[in-house]
């Protein structure tokens, strides 16, 4: 059997898991997004437990959401129209920002881009987890808010997503370039994954902060257009400012 675009010969399958970003693309020309889309459909019913919750609090308010003016009467308008199945895109073109630009999936050649679509796999305070092509909706809501009556949202997903992870990353070699509030909505399975945590680092040893976002996104880049072993490939990563942190976790 061939490997699968996410995997070399020989060589584990890779996942990469990463954060959304907060500016996203608005509408879309997709189909109607509904809460068992895409490839974690089996988490719809979580879903449509926050989309209900959303509702309720009318979109959300600036404490909930993190942003004021038009940024909040856009994000309230977009979380209060998820019940009615909203036009939907790529989360590859519903998340914009730093990493995503600097990852920048439209000019892959085919064969990485492939492997993105296997590999990549996006952490969300609305969704639970989101593969790059599944349909996804504009929305506006931070994995570490607290949203009534659910509570804090990556303390609520983690049995869950927890579960629906690690069946879906049982046996690759995961590189984990999410913030701690989305590590936190994550248990990995004892024995069920080999799994690097990355952080990057500044030259004179300081974790470095939202600066290294173009790195993270130039990292993830270098991974799907690595033909080799993906370990290797992880520590061949070179940058002109930041180092890598790597810390294996026995997971």
């Amino acid at each position: 059997m061939p490997p699968r675009p996410g995997q070399a010969n020989g060589s584990p399958e890779l996942v990469v898991l990463l954060p959304p970003s907060e500016g996203k693309a608005i509408g879309g020309d997709g189909p109607a997004w509904t809460a068992d889309t895409g490839q974690f459909a089996a988490l719809a019913r979580q879903r449509a437990r926050i989309g209900s919750a959303l509702a309720r609090a009318r979109g959300g308010n600036e404490r909930l959401l993190g942003v004021g003016g038009a940024h909040l009467d856009r994000a309230r308008v977009a979380n209060c129209e998820l019940k009615t199945g909203p036009p939907s895109r790529p989360a590859a073109e519903r998340y914009t920002g730093v990493v995503y630009d600097h990852l920048d999936l439209a000019s892959l050649s085919r064969t990485a881009r492939q492997r993105a679509s296997a590999s990549i796999i996006v952490l969300s305070g609305l969704l639970g987890a989101v593969g790059i092509d599944d349909p996804t909706p504009d929305y506006r809501l931070k994995m570490g808010a607290s949203l009534a009556p659910l509570g804090k949202l990556s303390s609520w997903w983690r049995p869950t997503l927890s579960a629906a992870l690690n069946e879906r990353l049982a046996g690759c070699f995961v590189v984990d370039l999410l913030p701690q509030e989305h590590r936190a909505a994550w248990l990995p399975e004892p024995g069920g994954c080999t799994l690097v945590k990355v952080s990057f680092v500044e030259r004179d040893g300081k974790v470095a902060g939202h600066d290294a976002k173009a790195a993270k996104g130039l990292l993830v880049r270098h991974l799907m257009q690595s033909t080799g072993d993906s370990r290797r490939a992880l520590e061949r990563f070179a940058h002109e400012r930041f180092t890598l942190d790597l810390h294996r976790v026995e997971c």
